[in-house]
């Protein structure tokens, strides 16, 4: 796994933009690169004149939408026993493909949303997404609306930990470490904003369903 971190880090330094892009993708989709060794080394090099804030950000979300759309019509089309019987092989088990399905079902469209800004579901959702046949309009906004935010998040910390430690740019396995630790308190957000939404969305429905009898 040191390995693949160091390459993933050389990617980002010398193919810039692209790098990003294509490693975002991949996070998307059931090959789980951690946006953390994407987005904060090209934060570093932001820090150092030769990238842009925004240009790292609409790359990542682009990345991230590219990746999400693949998987998505790759579920859509192939259906939930090819995903299954073939998932294994790029660590999809079963256990994880029903979280994903409990998360989507439990959150409906936001459950898009808040995936893309939690770990875990955040690149599995897609699949759900595909199988369930949600509309692609509303898949494509709310993935894109998602990973732009938690893109920016991580532009930000990885911007602020390289100003602090630029020495880290030399160390991925710390960097990953001091950018998880910084993004803890959003994480936490969102899963707390996602129980309000959730609970929000049962009395809701409880009422509509009680003023209907």
């Amino acid at each position: 796994m040191h390995a693949l971190i160091v390459l993933w880090f050389g990617w980002v330094r010398d193919w810039g933009y692209l790098g990003v892009i294509i490693l975002m993708a991949l996070e998307s989709t059931v090959i789980p690169v951690p946006s953390e060794v994407v987005i904060p080394p090209a934060a570093y090099w932001v820090t150092q004149g030769h990238m842009t804030l925004t240009g790292v950000i609409l790359a990542g979300t682009l990345g991230s939408f590219l990746g999400s759309a693949i998987s998505y019509w790759v579920a859509r089309l192939l259906g939930r026993f090819a995903v299954t019987k073939y998932g294994k092989r790029f660590l999809v088990t079963e256990e994880k493909l029903a979280r994903a399905e409990r998360f989507l079902q439990r959150y409906e469209l936001g459950g898009v949303f808040f995936a893309r800004l939690l770990p875990v579901v955040r690149h599995l959702i897609s699949i759900p997404a595909g199988i369930l046949r949600m509309g692609f309009m509303r898949f494509s906004v709310l993935t894109v609306c998602g990973s732009a935010l938690w893109c920016g998040v991580l532009a930000w910390i990885g911007a602020r930990v390289s100003e602090r430690n630029p020495g880290l740019i030399d160390n991925p396995e710390a960097m990953i470490h001091a950018v998880k630790h910084e993004s803890l308190w959003f994480v936490l957000a969102v899963a707390a904003l996602a129980v309000l939404y959730a609970l929000t969305m049962r009395l809701t429905a409880s009422r509509v369903s009680e003023a209907g009898r």
